[in-house]
């Protein structure tokens, strides 16, 4: 933990890069210096199926999903949560410069005991460092 994931109307496949979004929102969570760098997962997710405020086929949207584990306050969640939406502002610009994109985050905890992993990435890290 923590994973982000980013959905978004299909409609916007053209007109931003989800890669670089990815690895901006992948960068600001490692800047956070609140998450261990191997359990950071970011993920993007086309929505082809969706219906929009008024239904203009323009209208288009990218919803940030934030899943974290217990154990930082609510400061520090809202810090990375306004680092997240400012990145992801300033990455998705060109879309606020029409009357059709909606932009939103939201930051779930997760219940230790109701959520189970396994990750072999966390062993490499701490013994060889982040670019092994």
């Amino acid at each position: 933990m923590p994973h982000l994931v980013i959905e978004h109307s299909a409609n916007l496949a053209d007109k931003t890069d989800m890669d670089h979004l990815c690895r901006e929102l992948h960068s600001v969570m490692v800047s956070s210096n609140l998450f261990e760098l191997g359990g950071i997962r970011v993920r993007a997710f086309s929505a082809a199926h969706y219906a929009i405020a008024d239904l203009q086929r323009e209208n288009g949207f990218v919803d940030l999903n934030l899943r974290v584990g217990k154990g930082r306050s609510l400061e520090e969640k809202k810090k990375v949560g306004d680092a997240l939406m400012e990145r992801a502002r300033t990455v998705l610009a060109p879309l606020f410069e029409t009357d059709h994109f909606a932009l939103s985050l939201e930051i779930r905890e997760i219940d230790a005991e109701l959520s189970w992993k396994r990750n072999t990435i966390h062993k490499r890290i701490r013994a060889t460092g982040p670019n092994s």
